[in-house]
C-alpha cells in the first residue's frame, strides 16, 4: 500500500516513486542520451540510469526507510555518491531538500507535496545557479511548482496535485526547444543551442510523472 489516509500517501509511496524513476529512466536511456548529445555530453541518459540502478539496489539490499523523508534521504545520498556529471548532484539535493521539508511526517498530503516539490526546485535553483528562461531543469521544475500550489488552494487531492506538476513540467520541458541556453555545457553553444529540448527538463518530467504513477489508483 502507498496510500496513508484518505488523502495522503506514506514511505511506500516514495519507495515506489524512486522504483518507477528507475523504470522509465532505463526506458528512456538512450532518449535522454540523445538529446543530451545534440547540446550537452552525451551523458544524462547514462548517469541517470546507474544512478536509479543505484538506489534502486539500496532498496532491495535493505530494509526501506520508514518515513518518506528518510526514503528521499537515502536517495538523495545514493544519487550523489553513484551519479557523475551534473544530474548526480542536482537530482540529489532536489531529494535532499525534499526530505527537509517533509521532516518526521509519516504521511504526505497535498500541501505536503507543494512543499517537497517547492524545496527540491529551490535546492536545484541553489545548486545550479540557474533561473527559469535559462533552459535547464529549472524550466521545468519552476511550473509543476506553480501548478501543484494552485491544485493544492483548489482543493485537489493529493495525486492531483503530483498529476498537476508533472503535467506542467512536461510542457515546461516542450517549451525548453526554442530557447538559448545561458547555463552548463549546453550555454558554450549559444544561438545553436536553440531548436533542443533540454535533456534535463525532460528528465524531470519523467521523474515527476513517475510520482503520479506510482500514487495511481491510491485515492
Amino acid at each position: 500500500m502507498v496510500e496513508g489516509s484518505a488523502n495522503t500517501l506514506t514511505a511506500a509511496w516514495v519507495v515506489a516513486w524512486l522504483r518507477e524513476s528507475a523504470r522509465v529512466v532505463g526506458e528512456q536511456r538512450q532518449y535522454l542520451i540523445d538529446l543530451d548529445r545534440a547540446i550537452g555530453d552525451a551523458d544524462h541518459g547514462e548517469n541517470l540510469d546507474r544512478g536509479f540502478s543505484a538506489v534502486v539496489k539500496k532498496l532491495d539490499d535493505g530494509e526501506a526507510p520508514a518515513t518518506p523523508a528518510a526514503v528521499l534521504k537515502l536517495a538523495a545520498m545514493t544519487l550523489m555518491s553513484s551519479v557523475g556529471g551534473a544530474a548526480g548532484p542536482l537530482y540529489g539535493t532536489a531529494f535532499l531538500r525534499g526530505a527537509a521539508a517533509l521532516g518526521d511526517a509519516q504521511e504526505v498530503g497535498p500541501d505536503d507535496v507543494v512543499g517537497l516539490l517547492t524545496a527540491a526546485r529551490d535546492g536545484v535553483v541553489a545548486r545550479g545557479k540557474a533561473e527559469s528562461g535559462d533552459k535547464t531543469m529549472v524550466d521545468a521544475w519552476t511550473p509543476a511548482v506553480e501548478a501543484a500550489g494552485t491544485a493544492a488552494l483548489a482543493g485537489a487531492s493529493v495525486t492531483e496535485v503530483l498529476a498537476a506538476a508533472a503535467n506542467a513540467a512536461n510542457a515546461g520541458a516542450a517549451a525548453t526547444e526554442p530557447l538559448i541556453a545561458r547555463k552548463g555545457r549546453a550555454s558554450y553553444l549559444g544561438e545553436r543551442s536553440a531548436g533542443h529540448l533540454d535533456p534535463g527538463a525532460v528528465s524531470t518530467g519523467l521523474i515527476l510523472q513517475a510520482a503520479v504513477d506510482a500514487a495511481g489508483g491510491q485515492q
